[in-house]
């Protein structure tokens, strides 16, 4: 885990009042990018997630160490006068606050944005929420689901004839936790110029909003309510999954260079000068049609010589894999997208690697996720020079 080479934000520090996935997936980026992060919970308790089990190794649950590592766990109990005041020294000499209560909740505890700046003007402060810090739902609560059901997420996914469904990770959480970390990452780039930091305020609703991309541009073009289409694509044909005579596969037919080569590897050639498919266009006109004959050519042949006869004629395409499979795969492993971590109770834990390279200030994984509250008293004495009395009397007034 060591590494000889400072990730780029190798100095940094972080102070991590954030729970449960979009605030700690950004962090842990942070963390990855060689800042010292400081996870702040509550003692006794601790993040929601080290509860959302099963599968738990160690006492730990998979779900709380998938997003991190790189972090130390400081307990303090913000219900109390000394733990608020505990805070407030931490920030002081924080580069970066992240928090993700519900709006007003920081002020309300004496912890505002304006009250930590007057003692750091230098820290950048990032709010990230459900619905938006202010307007008509600024109070409710957003966790993913609920905001990928009122974000319209939900009404464009799943088969065009099924339910609405969600999608199968917490995708808004991670898109947002991944736009507030470049956010932040710009911050402290424009604090060089500019000499203070400043806030960030983001939430969930926006970045699903940002996300719904061409699907609400070509509401916002064409007026047209948005339908879900399954796996296939609303403007690219064919552009989704297939069922094959021993599984399934998809392709990607996404220009006409494309449309030419594919006809060939299906043994369809005459289809490429084709009125009725010579243009994406058309295809899209026509894709009831054309889908209805390909389902058939597809069923012919196995997955294994589909994918032989399209790579060969380079035409995107890929097996529909599982996750066991995925982590097994050559590529996946040279580009060291799978990692070990050596854990205090769960021992060697395996985890999603790193997904940025840097060629002069490498990200890595340094630390484990932590237990709750392990790094208390060296943070302490390394941020605050707290002495062993003063620690003492901290945890006699549970505050830590």
């Amino acid at each position: 885990m060591s590494n000889p080479h400072p990730g780029p934000l190798d100095g940094i520090r972080v102070l991590d009042l954030t729970r449960v996935l979009a605030g700690p997936y950004c962090t842990m980026f942070l963390g990855d990018l060689g800042a010292e992060v400081v996870k702040v919970e509550q003692p006794g308790v601790g993040d929601d997630t080290r509860g959302w089990g099963p599968p738990f190794a160690g006492g730990e649950s998979a779900y709380f160490l998938c997003v991190n590592r790189n972090k130390k766990s400081v307990t303090v109990d913000l219900k109390s006068k000394e733990g608020v005041a505990l805070l407030r020294r931490l920030a002081e000499r924080a580069d970066v606050l992240i928090e993700n209560f519900r709006p007003g909740t920081m002020d309300r505890l004496g912890l505002g944005e304006k009250k930590l700046r007057a003692i750091n003007p230098k820290l950048i402060y990032a709010s990230l929420s459900g619905f938006g810090a202010d307007g008509p739902m600024s109070d409710a609560p957003g966790y993913d689901l609920i905001v990928q059901a009122w974000g319209g997420l939900m009404s464009i996914t799943g088969q065009p004839d099924g339910d609405p469904t969600k999608v199968g990770v917490a995708i808004i959480d991670l898109v947002a936790g991944l736009m507030l970390g470049k956010s932040i990452a710009a911050a402290l780039f424009a604090r060089e110029k500019l000499g203070v930091g400043q806030k960030i305020d983001t939430s969930l609703l926006e970045a699903e909003v940002a996300c719904l991309i061409n699907v609400g541009s070509n509401y916002l073009v064409e007026g047209s309510i948005p339908r879900r289409w399954g796996n296939a694509h609303p403007s690219i044909v064919p552009y989704q999954t297939f069922k094959t005579a021993d599984g399934y596969l998809v392709i990607g037919v996404a220009s006409e260079g494309i449309w030419q080569r594919f006809c060939q590897a299906i043994g369809r050639a005459e289809w490429a000068n084709d009125s009725r498919f010579e243009k994406n266009s058309n295809r899209v006109e026509n894709r009831s049609l054309l889908i209805g004959l390909l389902a058939e050519i597809f069923l012919g042949r196995s997955t294994d010589q589909w994918l032989q006869l399209l790579n060969e004629a380079e035409v995107p395409c890929a097996p529909v894999q599982t996750v066991d499979q995925v982590f097994k795969a050559p590529q996946v492993l040279h580009r060291e997208m799978l990692v070990q971590v050596e854990h205090p109770t769960a021992g060697t834990v395996r985890m999603a690697g790193i997904p940025v390279k840097f060629s002069l200030t490498p990200a890595s994984v340094r630390l484990p996720p932590p237990l709750l509250g392990q790094h208390t008293e060296e943070v302490l004495a390394s941020w605050l020079e707290v002495d062993g009395k003063e620690i003492a009397e901290l945890k006699r007034k549970a505050v830590i």
